[in-house]
């Protein structure tokens, strides 16, 4: 019984066993916040990272029973697939925390072996020796190195600390290590950056060798530095050249031998970042750490976005205290749909509503919407299968805001 199904009987506990299980593990230190930056972090100090690689040992502690991860089937020993460090920056810890988080980690999958990716965000500036050998020894498969830009007054506007020698010298290091998935993360859309400037920054990541390429439209989060400047007009929003941009960027990777597989994600086939489409396609995942989501056993929340909050959490053995709701039918096959286009593979519209079931969206909703965004060149309807096209990726934020409207209003009908 898939957990879509299990989930229909709100009263019977979800068995997701057959389904992908991803890790991700909030490290919430960065030595500065970036300008651009919304996602929590702490300033990190010895006792600081003391007493949250404890409380990550704690929220182990309390996933597992006789090392296993808990399911909504009961309490036993489950394979984890995929496994993602982000933050924050892992990459400050000291090699000897890295290895004692890699340690604590490792016991969910305990006795099932390695999983078959494991991804670690790094900073440029945080590239060492030392830390590289200590992401090797736990099993470490994939580095994810936060570039954003090679030009040195671009970093400076975004409140990146890291300078473009400092970038060139920390891949020839991961490379050095042994790491054979490498993963550039860029950014465009820069306040001061000209179309040209932005392929040159694409041209200089491509010529380093990497394995994937993530590219990201700079977004203004509120709280903020950039909200603020944008606030007092000293940055400005553009959307035609950000459409430009886009544009430009997905020509160039595909040329280069990186088709785009998401939104904002190439690569060459093989190297597409599993965990990733396991949480697009509403797979399983536990988070641990402040912050950390999860949709994992039938049910979705958060950690507190609080260091304290969370391990007064931990020290009452409670997890996944923030907005924890359940995962019914409905709810997965709707974030299936908006995520789902986010790929290029996109969705097949027929499958998912067989497993939904009938009751489970305004299904009629969706059909007006799926022939809408057709007539208008916005999507490709391949036998079932929606795909966005060029046009509709450029919009594809906009079309996820209209489907999530579709689907809410008069969901059951017929």
């Amino acid at each position: 019984m898939s957990e879509i199904d299990s989930l229909k009987n709100a009263d019977e506990p979800a068995r997701p066993e057959n389904r992908a299980l991803g890790l991700y593990v909030h490290v919430p230190f960065c030595a500065t916040r970036c300008d651009f930056c919304a996602f929590y972090e702490e300033a990190p100090t010895a006792e600081k990272v003391r007493r949250y690689l404890d409380g990550v040992a704690r929220e182990v502690d309390i996933l597992t029973e006789n090392g296993g991860v808990e399911t909504g089937a009961g309490k036993k020993t489950r394979a984890v697939d995929t496994v993602f460090w982000g933050g924050g920056t892992p990459g400050v810890l000291a090699a000897k925390d890295i290895l004692r988080l890699g340690g604590i980690a490792s016991r969910l999958w305990k006795g099932r072996g390695a999983p078959e990716e494991w991804s670690v965000e790094l900073a440029p500036g945080s590239v060492s020796e030392a830390r590289l050998e200590a992401l090797r020894e736990i099993g470490v498969t994939r580095v994810s190195l936060g570039v954003q830009s090679f030009r040195a007054d671009l970093l400076e506007a975004l409140g990146r600390r890291h300078s473009p020698s400092q970038i060139y010298r920390a891949y020839e290091r991961i490379r050095a290590a042994g790491f054979k998935n490498v993963n550039l993360d860029m950014m465009f859309a820069l306040p001061g950056q000209e179309e040209e400037a932005w392929l040159a920054d694409v041209g200089e990541a491509l010529a380093l060798g990497p394995d994937h390429l993530s590219t990201y439209c700079l977004t203004f989060e509120e709280d903020t530095a950039l909200w603020v400047k944008l606030s007092q007009g000293k940055v400005k929003l553009d959307a035609e050249r950000e459409a430009r941009l886009y544009e430009r960027t997905w020509a160039e990777l595909d040329a280069a031998g990186f088709p785009q597989y998401e939104i904002s994600n190439f690569a060459p086939r093989g190297f597409e970042c599993v965990h990733n489409l396991n949480t697009w396609r509403m797979e399983e995942w536990i988070g641990l750490g402040p912050s950390a989501a999860s949709q994992h056993a039938g049910w979705r929340g958060a950690n507190a976005r609080d260091l304290e909050k969370w391990l007064a959490g931990m020290r009452d053995g409670a997890r996944v205290t923030e907005d924890r709701v359940r995962m019914t039918p409905a709810l997965l096959a709707e974030d299936a749909l908006i995520f789902g286009l986010r790929m290029n593979e996109g969705v097949d519209v027929g499958a998912l509503r067989k497993k939904a079931g009938a009751d489970a969206l305004n299904w009629t909703a969706v059909d007006a919407l799926v022939d809408r965004l057709t007539n208008d060149a916005l999507a490709i309807n391949d036998e079932g299968r929606l795909r966005l096209t060029l046009k509709g990726r450029l919009v594809a934020d906009a079309i996820a805001a209209e489907m999530l409207g579709a689907l809410t209003e008069g969901a059951g009908s017929e």
